[in-house]
């Protein structure tokens, strides 16, 4: 059967690892070697012209490491992957490799905060100018791209906000003005969406969240065409930041369960949700799930389950925060998400932790919002412990 075929759940299980299985074994194995020999000048070459598929140096390629890519690529029906040793890594090689002085990127207030760092910081030394809007105003981002830019970068849902975009439309605007779309799927995961089937150029993931699942491996992938791959792929076999063997073997291996543990994190959230809506201690709840989240048609129409992962505000801002974060005890309170086990934190600690006070209100940020990323626990359980934490609240 052909992979388009297979439904995501099978994919998980089965994408990408027949290649790298050797002498009957079941699992993809882990590949430790810096180099790899051959027995003559030209096989050797004939690999490391492109000429025949091999390995040279793990910097470059390794053979567990590629079965992971391969495993995403599949799952986002890209045509190539490359990957990287964090989500930030993917992140930065593919601004780095993609844009030069004098370009013009069209991005959002709230991305994730090292993003942001990204935007507000490190683009601009090197002479790129950054537009970020609205991320509720797809209006405003649609005038900002129009006015030309080299490249339009998306995350959807944001991170801590839970804002969702628009990206068939804004791939769309971004496309008649030229410019290539980047797409940050690491809360959806490619088992809730697909922003390459919705127009994007290249997906990425911080795959130490849900793609790795048990928040044990680092590591990061893009996915899209060949060529713009391969641009990005040489800018990170230069500078060097190539995922670990080790760290690709636990993410293959956990990526197995990956639509289980995402099916089971979207009906915890959910239900988690709704239930937050109803809570006095509770002045906010942003969940794409929500009817009355502002974009929830958008979530609706482009992705097929809503993530595990949202966010809620307390009545009495961060004093009140700092009462009821402690009290939990079936959440981690670390700078983590996506993983089998609940975890709670502050964007001052966890993902905007480089940014002011000043800084996260300007994106929109209270500081009273917790970041909640739901586990595969039992959602009754779940609410039993937050609602013994609010009572001090």
């Amino acid at each position: 059967m052909k992979d388009i075929e297979l439904a995501p759940a099978t994919l998980s299980v089965w994408a990408g690892e027949g290649e790298s299985l050797a002498q009957g074994a079941t699992q993809v194995p882990i590949v430790y070697s810096a180099a790899y020999g051959y027995p003559d000048v030209e096989s050797w070459l004939d690999v490391a012209l492109g000429r025949r598929p091999g390995h040279i140096y793990s910097r470059n390629t390794n053979p567990t490491v590629h079965a992971f890519e391969q495993k995403v690529r599949i799952l986002e029906g890209a045509a190539a992957a490359t990957s990287f040793s964090t989500g930030m890594a993917a992140v930065s090689n593919t601004l780095f490799a993609l844009l030069a002085p004098g370009d013009r990127v069209v991005s959002v207030k709230d991305t994730y905060g090292g993003t942001n760092q990204m935007f507000v910081d490190f683009l601009p030394r090197i002479g790129v100018q950054v537009d970020l809007c609205d991320t509720s105003d797809h209006e405003q981002i649609e005038a900002a791209i129009g006015e030309g830019c080299r490249l339009v970068y998306l995350e959807s849902p944001t991170n801590p906000t839970l804002k969702v975009m628009d990206i068939a439309r804004l791939s769309a605007a971004a496309h008649e003005a030229g410019a290539l779309v980047v797409a940050d799927n690491t809360f959806a995961t490619p088992i809730n969406q697909n922003p390459l089937v919705l127009g994007a150029d290249l997906v990425l993931h911080s795959a130490t969240k849900f793609l790795g699942g048990h928040a044990d491996a680092l590591g990061g992938v893009l996915c899209g065409a060949p060529e713009l791959i391969a641009k990005v792929y040489h800018y990170r076999e230069i500078t060097g930041a190539s995922l670990d063997p080790m760290a690709a073997y636990l993410l293959v291996r956990s990526m197995k369960t990956l639509a289980l543990r995402v099916r089971q994190q979207n009906e915890n959230a959910l239900t988690i949700a709704r239930w937050l809506e109803e809570q006095p201690a509770v002045a906010a709840v942003n969940y794409p799930g929500l009817e009355t989240h502002l974009h929830h048609d958008v979530a609706a129409r482009q992705m097929r389950g809503y993530g595990g992962m949202l966010s809620f505000t307390l009545e009495g801002g961060f004093a009140a925060v700092k009462r009821v974060l402690p009290r939990l005890r079936l959440a981690h309170l670390a700078a983590n998400l996506g993983a089998v086990e609940t975890l709670a934190g502050v964007p001052a600690t966890t993902s905007h932790v480089e940014c002011t006070v000043e800084e996260r209100a300007a994106m929109g940020i209270p500081e009273g919002l917790i970041r909640y990323s739901v586990g595969i626990e039992d959602a009754g359980d779940l609410m039993r412990d937050l609602e013994q934490a609010f009572a001090v609240a």
